[in-house]
Formats: C-alpha cells, structure tokens, sequence
C-alpha cells in the first residue's frame, strides 16, 4: 500500500512538472524568419500566429510567388522552433512507466 501511495505522489508530482513545461512553451514567443530577414512570422507557443511582417521590397505585383516562398519559409521557421522546444521539454515525460 505504501508503494502505491508513493507512486501516487510521483504521478501527481510529474503531472505538475509537465503542466508547467507547457505553460512555458504556451507562454512564449517565436520568431520565424526567411532568407535575409524580409519576412518574419510570430507565434505564440500553442501555434498561433500573431504577427506576419514583410519588407516593403517583396511587394512586387510581378512576382507573388517571391513573396508566398518567403512567407512558408518563416512560418515553417517558427513553427520547427515550437516543435523543437516542446521535444526538449516534453520528452523527458515520453517514457514514464505509468
């Protein structure tokens, strides 16, 4: 009975541990950028864009595609920036023997 009460604890102890791991992912901001810095794209930890700026020189109306290029290129940025961050944080709770 003792073993399960203390495993028990453990359980809830790690719970909170990894509700605070991702507050913190949730709670911070990224910055995806493209080449040369003329788009750059931010999100909030839980993917959410909240900013989009483009450089006033890739609003050429002969050339969209530029323009739609360096937008996927600092969207996927950041969002390979969350998704690295949520692996080191939340890894370490990916082989519990719960």
């Amino acid at each position: 009975m003792q073993n399960m009460q203390s495993l028990m604890k453990q359980a809830q102890k790690m719970q909170k541990q990894m509700m605070a791991q991702q507050e913190e992912i949730t709670s911070s901001t990224f910055v995806g950028k493209s080449a040369q810095d003329l788009v750059t794209a931010t999100f909030s930890g839980d993917k959410k864009m909240t900013q989009l700026a483009v450089a006033s020189e890739l609003l050429d109306p002969e050339d969209p595609e530029t323009l739609q290029d360096m937008v996927i290129a600092a969207v996927n940025d950041a969002l390979s920036q969350i998704d690295k961050l949520t692996e080191q944080k939340m890894g370490k709770f990916a082989n519990l023997p719960f």
